[in-house]
């Protein structure tokens, strides 16, 4: 610390909001201070150990000779007078090989080597690298002396457990570069393996680590320029859940959200997306939730079988603040996470963010903004809001890096909006920015469905974005089939709402129909069994398959001329589709469930 001037010492504190006052250079002049820049507070007062604690900070606003910093640890012994030294940089993560299989707080602090070295209750004022130093990695070139390069193109590659990381040119590189020399070997990754001359003749040495702050997306400075290129989505992310998979699309580089009250089914909904989605990479942003669904993620992903071999921690970085962490650690714990992904995408990985929850998030914001004593905007939370939501899920989308390569980034957020309420702020928020709405229902949840989602008030609007990829994948008239199987909920719901009035006798035998239909169509489509080994993933060409014998079924009925015989009919028919879900399409039985299920239709 005595090496690094004094810029600042503390003049004022307020929770984790800490003034601070500038001090003057020699000639007079404040110390230069920009927001977002990352400062260090070192309270005189030591703990037991004797240790000088360094607590991190962001500054947030900046005063003639003041600035307001945003401590990210607890603010206990904090005094006026105490030093302040910058770092000179912005909050940043570390990127590079050594990421994946990771768990980080939202600082990207590495949880499982602290915990190793100091015990579960972390001490404060810790500085720990985000990725391992000493570990070496294989590193081979893909260029040579002489080749001309520039930001985000390809230096060389490493293995990464199953994945091969790519090895890019500084992001923040200006022009273009010429590689003057140039090593293959393994190294660690503050090892330089490329020298590059930039067009001013200056040399920069290349490590396979590179810094990017946070809040500024990796790839900004590569679209501005042409070097990447931002691209329509034009296929669907698959997560083997059939009411999400027809009904309520999600693209590859889309975004969505699952708001929903407690118990919902958030966190099962979420775990088996994150396991059976086609992607290669998954962050899990636990931003604010309870500490007991945050421990049970970080316990049973490691454990957790990967349909695609190994693990899902092998390909899964996981960024935890719990409810109980400091507010600001757990407000910049989400853009953490998003730069993390944002990297991998850059190499051409299909990447899928799931943050938990976006409303912790927020509501970490809006704490932070009383205490700035920023004008609020409804229910307190700060006016900016909507603004700051959107700005988290433009981050998402579809890539085409500088090799040519597709990379996407799928941003879905969980929102826990109090008391199930989908009109607070942040849900709003929430829904004018994505393009998928998964809401849950308390009330399905209740009644024991998987998903709980209810599909007469979620939506979609990648049915019609992704139609010409359905009707070469599935049918030419796939979307037209799922508008159609949507009305008939609707009016198998308007039906069920009669029949509460007047019971069965009140209405007619077509109208009773209608909602045995409804009723069928939720039953054994658009439920799933998430503890059967096949009903738990169904592939999108088996979906394509139930969902034709399905519509078939429905279609063709027999005649069905009194209540009892639709009401018998429709049981039968329920249950065995419900038998076929449970089968193996390679057996036997499958055949003869789905011959069954054909016969009912045949006039008797």
């Amino acid at each position: 610390m005595n090496a690094t001037p004094v810029t600042a010492r503390v003049a004022g504190v307020r929770d984790d909001i800490v003034t601070i006052r500038l001090m003057k250079d020699d000639e007079g002049e404040f110390f230069a201070l920009v927001k977002n820049e990352v400062v260090y507070i070192c309270p005189a007062r030591l703990p037991a150990d004797g240790r000088q604690e360094r607590l991190q900070a962001e500054v947030l606003r900046v005063r003639h000779g003041e600035a307001d910093v945003q401590v990210f640890e607890n603010t206990r012994g904090v005094s006026i007078g105490d030093v302040v030294v910058q770092s000179s940089r912005l909050l940043s993560v570390a990127l590079g090989p050594g990421l994946l299989g990771q768990i980080y707080d939202g600082l990207q602090n590495p949880l499982e080597l602290i915990a190793g070295q100091h015990g579960f209750f972390l001490p404060r004022g810790l500085d720990v690298d985000g990725i391992d130093q000493q570990q070496h990695w294989a590193f081979q070139p893909l260029v040579k002396i002489g080749s001309r390069v520039k930001a985000g193109d390809v230096l060389g590659k490493v293995q990464e457990r199953r994945f091969n990381h790519k090895i890019m040119v500084p992001f923040n590189l200006r022009g273009e570069a010429e590689v003057t020399w140039v090593q293959e070997g393994s190294f660690t990754v503050t090892t330089p393996v490329v020298r590059l001359r930039d067009q001013q003749g200056q040399e920069h040495e290349v490590c396979m680590q590179q810094f990017w702050p946070v809040r500024v997306p990796v790839n900004r400075d590569l679209l501005r320029a042409g070097y990447s290129e931002r691209m329509y989505p034009h296929e669907p992310m698959l997560t083997t859940i059939r009411l999400i998979d027809t009904f309520f699309p999600v693209a590859k580089g889309g975004t969505a959200c699952i708001p929903g009250p407690f118990g919902a089914g958030k966190t099962v909904l979420q775990s088996l997306i994150s396991r059976y989605s086609d992607v290669d990479i998954v962050i899990i942003v636990a931003c604010g939730e309870r500490a007991g669904e945050v421990v049970e993620t970080i316990t049973e992903f490691p454990k957790t079988p990967d349909p695609k071999g190994g693990t899902l921690m092998d390909r899964t970085v996981i960024i935890c603040n719990t409810s109980s962490m400091p507010v600001a650690a757990r407000e910049a714990s989400i853009y953490t996470g998003i730069t993390i992904s944002e990297y991998y995408r850059q190499m051409g990985y299909n990447v899928l963010l799931i943050a938990d929850s976006t409303s912790r998030w927020a509501q970490a914001m809006r704490e932070t903004s009383g205490r700035l004593e920023e004008i609020p905007g409804e229910e307190a939370f700060p006016a900016y809001l909507d603004s700051a939501v959107r700005a988290l899920y433009e981050r998402a989308g579809l890539i085409r890096t500088n090799d040519g390569s597709m990379g996407s980034l799928t941003l879905i957020g969980t929102v826990s909006p109090a008391g199930g309420n989908f009109e607070e702020p942040v849900t709003q928020s929430t829904l004018r920015t994505v393009k998928t709405f998964l809401g849950l229902s308390a009330d399905r949840a209740y009644k024991r469905a998987y998903p709980a989602v209810d599909p007469l008030i979620s939506w979609s609007r990648y049915l019609e974005q992704l139609e010409t990829w359905f009707a070469e994948h599935m049918d030419k008239d796939w979307v037209p089939q799922v508008r159609e199987m949507l009305l008939l909920l609707r009016k198998g719901e308007e039906v069920q709402q009669m029949m509460q009035v007047t019971g069965e006798e009140g209405v007619t035998l077509e109208d009773y129909l209608l909602w045995q239909k409804s009723q069928c169509l939720d039953q054994v489509y658009l439920q799933q069994d998430a503890f059967d080994a096949v009903d738990i993933s169904v592939p999108i060409a088996r979906q394509r398959d139930l969902f034709r014998l399905l519509t078939r079924s429905l279609e063709n009925l027999p005649a069905l001329t009194t209540k009892e015989l639709a009401r018998k009919h429709f049981v039968h028919l329920t249950s065995l589709f419900r038998n076929l879900n449970y089968t193996r399409q390679d057996s036997p039985e499958y055949q003869r469930y789905w011959q069954e299920i054909e016969a009912l239709g045949k006039p008797h």
